[in-house]
């Protein structure tokens, strides 16, 4: 299915959407240019698995919308706070995100015109990358999740030299740099040292703990 009947299955862009901008001022003039700064509240899942922005947490937006012949290209920063754990030591970290992005949002006929004079290829294909404005709208979420997920960084660390976690017990060695564990003895050798502590005892390593019957004295003939 195309990227235009998706769309037809969808209800109309709302323009009460926060992420939904207009480009009517622009009026299809090749070189006008409006700016837009807005804070929103950040949509639900904005990230990856380890960390991401939160629900809700403001959301700066700062847009650059020039007109061309295709349509509209859009130049923005994206700014928030991000929220996650550390991977070594599993430690809740915050910080800063800062995302930029380019997009075009073409014009509906525009997208015709292209789709027609494209002899080769599948024009399905194109179809899918395309981003297309809906009457004077278009929606920033989509580009606006591209582009924080690329700019998270995959293996966050609360900081560049965290020890992370003791291996053995899972001791936070940040908090304990001294720790430490006596090495551990290998099953191969715990025969052995056992055999060392009876021998230790003056003890027969291999006596006998059960008690013998007089009858079975080995002297008795």
């Amino acid at each position: 299915m195309t990227r235009r009947k998706c769309r037809a299955l969808k209800a109309s862009l709302d323009h009460r959407d926060p992420l939904v901008f207009d480009t009517r001022e622009l009026g299809r003039r090749p070189g006008a240019l409006k700016r837009v700064a807005r804070t929103v509240d950040a949509p639900a899942d904005l990230g990856i698995e380890v960390i991401g922005v939160p629900q809700g947490a403001p959301l700066e937006v700062e847009l650059r919308m020039e007109s061309v012949m295709e349509g509209v290209l859009v130049t923005g920063t994206a700014r928030a706070p991000v929220e996650g754990e550390c991977v070594r030591c599993l430690e809740p970290l915050q910080r800063e995100c800062e995302a930029e992005f380019q997009e075009m949002f073409s014009y509906p006929d525009a997208v015709d015109r292209s789709r027609t004079a494209d002899t080769g290829g599948d024009a399905g294909d194109t179809e899918e990358d395309t981003h297309v404005l809906e009457g004077d709208l278009f929606d920033l979420e989509p580009v606006l999740r591209d582009a924080v997920v690329l700019a998270l960084p995959l293996q966050p660390v609360c900081r560049e030299d965290c020890p992370g976690l003791c291996p053995q017990c899972g001791a936070l060695l940040a908090r304990d740099p001294g720790h430490h564990h006596d090495d551990a003895v290998d099953i191969r050798w715990a025969a052995l040292q056992e055999l060392a502590g009876t021998m230790g005892s003056g003890k027969p390593a291999d006596e006998d703990k059960a008690p013998r019957d007089s009858g079975d004295d080995p002297q008795e003939k």
